[in-house]
This record gives structure tokens, C-alpha cells and sequence, in this order.
């Protein structure tokens, strides 16, 4: 099974960073289409996916999620910008 770490800009501007194995349906929970989406992302709906990166275990999506979660804010969309153009 292949995890994915995702990246999600919220309504408010701000990102939110997760794993799942299925990144449509978490998306779905997220944006109140289905249960059980993050609080974080509740009140700050909708979300838009804006990167997702694959990882063959579990523990190597967690890895790169926590030190995604310790970029700054100008390193996230640096990140993003480079996934989206190449």
C-alpha cells in the first residue's frame, strides 16, 4: 500500500500537512463531504490540494510530514512552486 504526503491550502490562506492512502477521500473528509476531516481543516474550509509526494511505508510519508511541518511558510511555497512547474 502507498502512502502520500499531502499538502492543502485552506480558505484562509494557510496550509495543512497530512498522510493518507487515499488522498481523494481524505480530501472529501476535509472539505465536510464526508466524516472524520481534521479539525484544523474544519474551519477553514474549502481546502485545495496543492502537492502530494508517494512514499512506499508509512513511516517515510511520516518522516517527510514532520519536516514539511518545520519548513517556514516561504519554504513551503517554494516547494509547492517547484512540484507544480517541474
Amino acid at each position: 500500500m502507498a502512502y502520500v504526503l499531502y499538502i492543502v491550502e485552506c480558505a484562509d490562506g494557510t496550509y495543512y500537512t497530512g498522510i493518507a492512502t487515499d488522498v481523494q477521500r481524505r480530501l472529501e473528509q476535509h472539505n465536510g463531504e464526508k466524516a472524520r476531516g481534521a479539525r484544523y481543516t474544519a474551519a477553514r474550509r474549502p481546502v485545495t490540494l496543492v502537492y502530494e509526494a508517494a512514499f512506499e511505508t508509512r513511516s517515510a510519508a511520516l518522516k517527510e510530514e514532520i519536516r514539511i511541518k518545520r519548513l517556514t511558510r516561504a519554504e513551503k511555497e517554494a516547494l509547492i512552486r517547484t512540484a507544480r512547474h517541474g
